[in-house]
């Protein structure tokens, strides 16, 4: 019997994806990915994503799979080239934690960071004063260009638990431009769908949700034995 997928490449024509024509006045559309909370190497933790034509786009291999917070993670193409790092920040005396999103593989040593590794972003965990908050988390860029007034562009509001949030882009009054969403006829928190706007990039829009995954360790799946059990019998789509 073979082996089925969670996300089918598109190599039929019959199932390929439209081709969408983008004019120079128009933008381009929003890129669709179907997220697995899960590594296709063997004994690893991690991510597998696929794009809209069913095609391998980002993957997270990781040889720690004790479910603990993990000091680093690397978010790499379908080829394996790293594209973005996302490094936990701590210090000593405060209980605030945040994860420093860098571009490309960010070197362990501290010295050959400050030279090599730009920091793009820096996400922050909201501690709510209330139940009734919206907000996750406080996400604020690090580039050299936008490091004048350092407060939060963007904003996570919603549950990563139930896989049921946004970000929100605080300069273009509010406007959405990630969301992860729960995935159909899909049972268990494992497979999920994620969409971002060009604005932001499917990329970074990845590392946001690695910086989540680790940040809310507890929302990194309650089922996921039953669903993995599901991905072995089914198939699923965008």
């Amino acid at each position: 019997m073979p082996e089925t997928k969670v996300h089918p490449n598109a190599a039929d024509p019959e199932h390929a994806a439209p081709v969408t024509v983008v004019t120079p006045d128009e933008e381009p559309p929003p890129t669709v990915l179907t997220v697995w909370r899960k590594s296709l190497l063997f004994n690893c933790d991690g991510f597998t994503v696929y794009d809209a034509r069913g095609d391998l786009a980002f993957r997270v291999d990781s040889y720690d799979a004790s479910g603990r917070r993990r000091a680093e993670v690397v978010l790499m193409d379908a080829t394996g080239t790293p594209l973005l790092t996302v490094r936990r920040k701590r210090r000593l005396g405060v209980l605030a934690e945040r994860w420093v999103i860098y571009d490309g593989d960010a070197a362990a040593d501290a010295e050959a960071e400050r030279s090599n590794s730009k920091p793009l972003v820096s996400v922050r965990r909201h501690r709510r004063a209330s139940s009734k908050e919206k907000v996750l988390a406080n996400v604020t860029p690090l580039l050299a260009s936008s490091s004048s007034g350092r407060e939060a562009s963007y904003v996570v509001e919603g549950s990563y638990g139930r896989r049921a949030c946004v970000v929100r882009n605080h300069a273009r009054r509010d406007a959405v431009v990630a969301e992860v969403r729960r995935k159909e006829a899909v049972l268990g928190d494992d497979v999920f769908g994620l969409v971002a706007d060009p604005r932001l990039g499917a990329t970074l829009a990845m590392g946001l949700v690695i910086a989540l995954d680790e940040m809310f360790a507890g929302g990194r799946s309650s089922a996921r034995s039953s669903s993995l059990a599901q991905l072995r019998s089914r198939t699923w789509s965008v």
